[in-house]
């Protein structure tokens, strides 16, 4: 009789994928599962601990696998260093009981079940049939969420009050989208077939009387029950939400440190190029203002979307075969435009796993129908291609020499987050912001960049501004200090100023992720040519960089330098 052989990391990885998808369908849809379609995850406690026990009996697994013949070879090790990091890291937040306070503008129960309707399948009327199945689902998911942030509340652990009252007006706008009390949920199923019309309006309006119920709950009770409670999480809070998004325990003093540093140096690059646009302007945010009204500008809605969709269709003809080398299916990228009653911020979401679901920008128009420029090619380059399209869609392609872990849900926020923002140093470095206005618009992007460094290390550890800064010298951080050092140092406007500190609060050490993940690619790179020399080859190095699967910053830098 033969024995049966233990699994390696790579085995471990993918029957972790495949044991999380039967407990949160939410991610079986976004890996294009079809049968995920139908359910919703259980958000209660019990929910919750169920994912955490899955976590510990992956690393007592891992631990085996890692004893095996064979777990050294580059591909295990890459995969069980992954997969080692993000379990633990998920594991910390979850023995903080963060799930229980889980209320905010963005990555919350609530935003997971109305967005996985966008990503679930909807050409045939047996999709549309799951979709019914899959509202019918709404209130229990969102009973045992709201079971969740009750028992925080009587523990006390508590979130902000400031996200919540956003969160609050979000749910409002969500149950009546445009004054006529119809709700977000009615809308999108009324795309659904006639043949199914009264079995999706009865679902759809109980899935609304559940957000509604979910809001006044909110409104009613636990808002008036935190008035008060800090905006912030503190040190110890904070090194647990900034392990989980960048893979390493940072030195938070020295990413405060690095943040100041690419302050100072952008101002200056963005002063010069402020010039050439409007000499005599006084600040790089005058000259932003100045073409706001005067610079090149995108009218319409629909027109944008073609617009950007040209941009990246542009972007994937001239990188192809210069600095990457793309396979077809990685090659399709589409332009949407985001459903309203999110976050002001565009966002890319990733193909499925077979890429019948092809990688999506989406573009939050908050209303507005004249898109300035400027503000759009970097973010563009960097939502799209060469940034997340292009890193997030090869992982998949090449899920088969990693891992089905790997090439999905085992991604490191700060290490996407930062290869996004090195695609945008790219485009720059390759010549394609050709004008003052596109430069200025993607210096604007990398301050502001630089600029969530600052605060939100700076509000959430109550940090002290330093003596050489412009800004309230010897002050110390709080979210108003830091609204309104964001909204002087930026060309946003001040609706999406307020949303992004919001954001801040709600997903603290999220937004360092860009900055010091773009500090990680960059150091990586330039270890790599060290390493090379002349021989040093760019495009070979990007295919194997974005070929080897996600990892945290200090498993990336020295990962990109054996490239």
């Amino acid at each position: 009789m033969s024995e049966t052989k233990s699994p390696l990391p790579r085995q471990v990885a993918d029957a972790y994928v495949d044991d999380l998808i039967a407990l949160d369908p939410v991610t079986g849809t976004y890996l294009g599962v079809k049968e995920s379609s139908t359910r919703l995850p259980d958000y209660s406690p019990a929910g919750q601990e169920a994912l955490a026990r899955l976590a510990r009996a992956t690393l007592a697994r891992l631990d085996e696998a890692e004893r095996q013949p064979g777990a050294d070879s580059d591909v295990e090790r890459r995969c069980g260093r992954l997969l080692r990091e993000r379990l633990t890291a998920e594991l910390a937040v979850h023995e903080a009981d963060e799930h229980l306070r889980a209320v905010g503008n963005m990555h919350t129960p609530g935003h997971a079940v109305r967005d996985v309707f966008t990503v679930t399948p909807q050409q045939t009327e047996e999709d549309w049939a799951a979709i019914a199945e899959r509202l019918r689902a709404v209130p229990g998911a969102l009973a045992g969420y709201r079971e969740s942030i009750r028992l925080g509340l009587d523990r006390k652990l508590f979130a902000a009050p400031r996200p919540t009252a956003t969160y609050i007006e979000q749910l409002t706008e969500w149950t009546d989208t445009d004054g006529s009390g119809r709700g977000w949920f009615e809308d999108f199923a009324a795309a659904g077939p006639d043949a199914l019309r009264a079995e999706l309006d009865e679902a759809a309006r109980a899935a609304t009387a559940a957000l509604a119920e979910l809001r006044d709950w909110l409104r009613d009770v636990y808002a008036p029950a935190i008035e008060g409670a800090p905006d912030t999480v503190g040190r110890e809070r904070y090194a647990h939400w900034s392990r989980y998004f960048n893979g390493t325990d940072l030195d938070l003093d020295e990413a405060y440190g690095y943040g100041w540093a690419e302050f100072h140096r952008l101002l200056g690059e963005m002063r010069r190029e402020a010039e050439k646009i409007l000499p005599g302007a006084g600040t790089p945010w005058v000259a932003l203002a100045h073409l706001d009204e005067h610079g090149r500008h995108i009218e319409g809605v629909e027109e944008v979307r073609e617009w950007l969709q040209g941009l990246m269709d542009q972007a994937v003809a001239d990188l192809d075969g210069t600095h990457f080398e793309l396979a077809e299916r990685v090659r399709r990228v589409e332009s949407r435009i985001a459903p309203p009653g999110g976050a002001a911020a565009p966002y890319y979401t990733a193909p499925s796993e077979d890429f019948s679901r092809p990688g999506r920008t989406w573009l939050p128009t908050m209303g507005q129908t004249r898109f300035p420029v400027y503000d759009l090619v970097s973010t563009w380059y960097h939502e799209g291609v060469p940034g997340h399209h292009l890193q997030l869609a090869q992982w998949a392609h090449v899920a088969e020499n990693l891992s089905r872990y790997q090439a999905t849900i085992g991604g490191v926020s700060a290490n996407a987050e930062g290869w996004a923002l090195y695609a945008e140093r790219l485009m720059d470095e390759l010549g394609y912001l050709k004008g003052p206005e596109e430069r200025i618009g993607y210096l604007d992007a990398q301050m502001m960049r630089a600029v969530r460094v600052i605060v939100d290390i700076g509000m959430h550890l109550e940090l002290e501004i330093p003596a050489d800064s412009p800004f309230h010298p010897g002050e110390r951080w709080t979210p108003e200090l830091a609204q309104e050092f964001f909204r002087a140092h930026s060309s946003r406007p001040a609706d999406f100023v307020e949303s992004e500190v919001t954001r801040y609060l709600t997903i603290p050490g999220q937004a360092i992720g860009y900055k010091l993940g773009e500090r990680a690619w960059l150091l990586g790179r330039e270890k790599a040519r060290e390493r090379h020399g002349d021989a040093f080859d760019l495009k070979a190095w990007h295919m194997a960089a974005l070929s080897q699967g996600s990892l945290g910053l200090d498993d990336l830098v020295d990962e990109l330098a054996r490239l």
